[in-house]
């Protein structure tokens, strides 16, 4: 089944029509009027074990024969709740605050005794997945919009969302015609970057590749001392390890024309996450912020493919920026990345990260301990070769140049013999 195919529901009043675009949905209040309205695409990537102990990965879209039976709106919140098949179910929790709202979760359900889909499972369970979406500051009079794919990983389930349309609270009972889009539907405006001192080392900049907008242009503020290393862990359900990371950290970031860095304070943060197969999560909430780093495996590498961060400023406005589409931190299965020298990478042209004394592996722990690192090319011993083969080639090329002009100037000379 192909994952562009566009399957459409239109439910009102218990009548099906079929239109153009993903499931569309209308759901009202008690007195018969519009309160919600979603028009998405959301397929889905699913990872079971078997009973020959086997891991499969099965993939699902959602089909055009949902029910929205669960879904329910009211002033301050919303629930758009799909159910379809077996015993499966996709839903949006919203919340609204003065004139805005958010969606504050997804949460997939699916059951693995449904056989047509999950064959030879070893459980029969039906498995409940939350994750937090990026879909935050959105008007109340707008829909939020965003056509671009949108890829969000969880313990065993990959979603991804495309042509999403949704008013999670409608007003008089009629959808808005305004859009609030999403970041990766608006385009940015590359701006010069600026350097950022720093107290530890003079390390050139590591960016994202998959970065397309330098760093925040304005003045930042004074350096902030070296941050703290933290040690945070994840433990399975036998109380072992499963997600080691150790780092210190700094966030940049802007918002309109002031930019600002804070420092993690690993006193007092909070951990929590998750462990999977394929996809592990660590979540780390201190007083100022909350960092999410989502991690994925490929069945031969891991890498770091997702970062959130979240904060509220003095004036109680909440700021929130990530990008889920990184790669970063990468090393084979089975060991650890380490980057012990600074490094800051742009996140996005609102978002920068600083690492210090960097070290993590979120699959294969063993013992609750490290496995052997892999390390950044900074910490290597070759990394002190890049100067001196710049130096070298500077001088090849200034030798170069003036043994042309030798050349030419002799050539020159011969041109005019006397008669």
């Amino acid at each position: 089944m192909s994952r562009y195919a566009a399957f459409v529901l239109f439910l009102a009043c218990g009548i099906a029509v079929q239109v153009s675009h993903g499931v569309e949905v209308n759901v009202t209040d008690s007195q018969d009027k519009l309160c919600l309205y979603a028009n998405l695409m959301v397929n889905f990537s699913v990872s079971y074990e078997t009973k020959g102990n086997e891991n499969k990965t099965v993939k699902m879209e959602l089909p055009n024969d949902v029910t929205k039976s669960a879904s329910k709106c009211d002033n301050i919140s919303s629930l758009l709740k799909l159910d379809f098949g077996d015993g499966h179910s996709f839903s949006m929790n919203f919340s609204m605050s003065g004139k805005m709202y958010q969606a504050d979760f997804i949460t997939v359900s699916y059951n693995l005794s449904d056989s047509s889909l999950f064959p030879d499972s070893l459980s029969n369970e039906t498995v409940s997945v939350t994750v937090k979406p990026q879909i935050t500051n959105v008007g109340v009079d707008t829909c939020y919009s965003c056509k671009s794919e949108d890829v969000i990983q969880a313990d065993f389930v990959n979603m991804t969302l495309w042509n999403v349309l949704i008013q999670a609270f409608v007003s008089n009972g009629s959808k808005s015609e305004k859009i609030t889009s999403c970041k990766a539907d608006t385009p940015t405006t590359p701006v010069p970057p600026t350097t950022h001192a720093t107290s530890t080392t003079t390390a050139a900049p590591v960016t994202n590749s998959t970065s397309t907008a330098p760093p925040p242009t304005t003045t930042p503020t004074p350096t902030l001392p070296p941050p703290i290393t933290g040690n945070y862990s994840i433990k399975s359900g036998n109380s072992t390890a499963c997600l080691l990371a150790n780092f210190g950290l700094r966030i940049g970031f802007r918002q309109g024309e002031k930019y600002q860095e804070m420092n993690l304070e690993p006193n007092g943060t909070k951990v929590s996450g998750t462990c999977g197969v394929n996809s592990s999560e660590l979540q780390l909430t201190s007083n100022t912020m909350t960092v999410m780093f989502t991690f994925t495996n490929d069945t031969a590498k891991f890498r770091l493919h997702a970062l959130n961060f979240t904060t509220k400023m003095s004036s109680g406005v909440e700021f929130s920026e990530g990008n889920t589409n990184l790669s970063l931190w990468e090393a084979a299965l089975g060991s650890s990345y380490m980057c012990n020298k600074e490094q800051n990478y742009t996140i996005t042209s609102l978002l920068t990260l600083y690492t210090f004394n960097l070290r993590v592996q979120p699959f294969g722990v063993a013992k609750g301990v490290f496995s052997t690192a892999e390390e950044c090319f900074l910490d290597s011993d070759l990394s002190f070769l890049v100067p001196i083969a710049v130096g070298v080639a500077l001088s090849f090329l200034i030798i170069l140049v003036l043994i042309s002009y030798l050349i030419g100037r002799r050539k020159s000379r011969t041109g005019y013999q006397s008669v």
